[in-house]
């Protein structure tokens, strides 16, 4: 009988410290409701990129990506995304997608520009860059190789 009473116990403990974990992550987790403005971007390439993801304004998460959906007319990924009411984005901003890290995802960084006049709720950024594929890269480096031979043997 005491046995049942002591893992009992144990077990609530267990719960306890569970439900107290599950409360630090989500409150370090930055979890925010999505109240902001919406502006979109069209991309060539958004490898990587998932809804959800960052999108930060030197290094500072000001919003997320909240849709990707793909142009009909000239195939180009646009992206959607909120970002919050305090951060006016200049209208000649760019907007990257770059890489936390070599195992990291992907976010938007968006670079801004100096003008005055700020992007709108419902606006574009025109100025991007496309994701830049690792893989692409590395098969550059592998197979590519130089081209010095090739101007020494003909000559």
């Amino acid at each position: 009988m005491k046995r049942n009473v002591i893992e009992t116990i144990m077990g609530g403990l267990v719960l306890v410290v569970a439900f107290g974990f599950l409360f630090f992550a989500f409150k370090s987790g930055n979890v925010q409701s999505a109240s902001g403005y919406t502006i979109k971007a069209k991309f060539d390439r958004v490898d990587g990129l998932v809804v959800g993801a960052d999108i930060r304004v030197s290094g500072i998460k000001v919003g997320a990506v909240t849709e990707q959906t793909i142009d009909p007319q000239t195939y180009q990924a646009i992206i959607s995304m909120t970002v919050i009411d305090d951060v006016k984005i200049p209208t000649d901003s760019s907007a990257e997608i770059v890489g936390d890290g070599l195992l990291g995802g992907k976010y938007i960084a968006i670079v801004p520009g100096g003008s005055s006049d700020m992007v709108a709720a419902g606006g574009e950024l025109e100025y991007t860059q496309s994701s830049v594929s690792l893989e692409a890269l590395i098969g550059k480096m592998i197979y590519g190789g130089s081209d010095s031979k090739k101007g020494k043997d003909k000559q």
